[in-house]
């Protein structure tokens, strides 16, 4: 165990980004109440997503983390879950057929209801309310019935997690993930965009490859990961009375797991190293995510991996950059050369969505070719420092949506309201995020092949 650590000692630390409970009894009596639910993960699917990460972090496979901003009770509807799972599979398949390279599929799902807010306050029209902070804490109507924090929330995004989990381990295990089905998780509105006709040419490669593979005597039923994959669960480490109350001990190893997903991760305004944050992810042996913006220095960066992985585990930290397109040649390099030089063993993952927000035609928009510009100026620097660019973490949906601009359809800025779904963030739809699993494979064939060359 982490020294001088229990699930509860973030409690004595300085705390940002936490709601304020009117009603405190109420929401200790949820805490007792969450405390007392079944796990949603399990300790040990939390070691098979670190060791996946420790090849990774060894240059030996890619990390894909995608989904929704922030998961919503109204539009908790398997349709929507399937149409998520079937463009991660499709992702993934881009990748590892690209790259040549395992795929460690990690889903920001199940449990991402927290979203932390530049303001605590909200106005409009004069009126000021708290600001929505996710659906497991208050509701986005702008009434003070529905701005107030309410703590049963938590109780419905705990089911909402498991009922959401239980769906996508039947699509992982039974049978919807089988390579035979590759052409099926075409979505019909991508299938006649050029990301269509790519993934199409791509998924006819593949089907006559299984062909080779039967005549050869290898099929789905002789080869389980043909016909079934591993999916993991993430979510922001956000509200740490939840954390608290779903970590467990687990009963082989005698270690603290955080039993709400698989990797929990810290956002970039909750890193403050003596802060309740990192307080509490330091003492969980899941894997870790940390996001890294602009304002991180080396030295802080160090400092945050110190208490964060302090035996230096493979697989353990995953380190999530998030600068902004203009900005990576700027912060990115002297975050890897500090690393390098400690030879600390991290994943390094490109979030290319939170740097490149900006406002159009009044919404909230990300313009997808400076998303494409982050992705390619990461690995641009990578294979300059001669590092292993790890991952993409990317804010995306099986939806046909119009939520960012920009893509092969051009979507413009008068597109936006269209079909603007998301309760706070912009989020990639299914045919931007093909288009972008094709670019970071070019970069991946880029990084092989200057490592061929060596």
């Amino acid at each position: 165990m982490a020294e001088n650590w229990t699930p509860d000692s973030w409690r004595s630390k300085p705390i940002v980004q936490m709601p304020d409970y009117p009603d405190k009894e109420a929401l200790a009596d949820v805490e007792r109440r969450l405390a007392s639910y079944p796990p949603l993960v399990f300790a040990g699917e939390a070691r098979k997503l670190k060791a996946q990460l420790a090849d990774v972090a060894e240059g030996r496979g890619f990390l894909l983390q995608g989904g929704d901003c922030a998961e919503s009770f109204a539009e908790h509807h398997p349709d929507h879950i399937r149409d998520f799972f079937r463009v991660f599979l499709q992702m993934s398949v881009v990748l590892t057929y690209g790259a040549k390279r395992p795929v460690v599929k990690v889903g920001r799902i199940a449990g991402q209801f927290a979203k932390p807010r530049s303001s605590d306050f909200e106005t409009k029209d004069g009126v000021e309310l708290p600001s929505y902070r996710g659906d497991n804490v208050n509701d986005i109507a702008f009434t003070p019935e529905s701005r107030t924090p309410d703590p049963h929330r938590q109780l419905m995004a705990y089911r909402q997690s498991a009922a959401t989990l239980n769906l996508l381990r039947a699509f992982a295990q039974g049978g919807f993930a089988n390579l035979d089905h590759v052409h099926q998780w075409m979505l019909g509105f991508v299938k006649d965009s050029p990301q269509g006709q790519s993934y199409q040419e791509l998924a006819d490669r593949i089907s006559e490859a299984l062909e080779f593979m039967r005549a050869c005597g290898i099929d789905p039923d002789s080869a389980p990961q043909l016909r079934s994959t591993d999916f993991f669960t993430s979510h922001e480490g956000l509200l740490l009375g939840y954390e608290e109350a779903l970590t467990r001990v687990d009963s082989t190893t005698g270690e603290h797991y955080a039993t709400s997903g698989h990797m929990i991760w810290i956002g970039d305004r909750t890193r403050q190293p003596d802060h309740a944050h990192i307080e509490f992810a330091r003492g969980v042996k899941n894997p870790i995510g940390l996001k890294c913006g602009p304002s991180l220095s080396p030295d802080g960066l160090l400092e945050l991996i110190d208490l964060l992985n302090p035996e230096n585990e493979p697989g353990r930290l995953t380190l999530i950059a998030r600068f902004g397109a203009d900005k990576v040649f700027d912060h990115l390099p002297q975050l890897i050369r500090a690393v390098e030089r400690e030879g600390r063993k991290v994943v390094w993952s490109c979030d290319p969505m939170h740097g490149n927000t900006v406002t159009a035609n009044g919404y909230k928009t990300r313009p997808f070719e400076r998303v494409m510009q982050e992705v390619d100026a990461f690995f641009a620097v990578h294979r300059a420092e001669g590092s292993h660019a790890g991952g993409v973490h990317v804010e995306m949906t099986g939806r046909n949506v119009t939520e960012c601009t920009g893509g092969a359809h051009q979507l413009s800025a008068e597109d936006l309201g269209d079909r603007y779904h998301t309760h706070c963030d912009p989020r990639l739809n299914a045919d931007q995020s093909i288009e972008l699993a094709f670019r970071i494979a070019e970069n991946l064939r880029k990084e092989a092949e200057k490592e061929a060359a060596q």
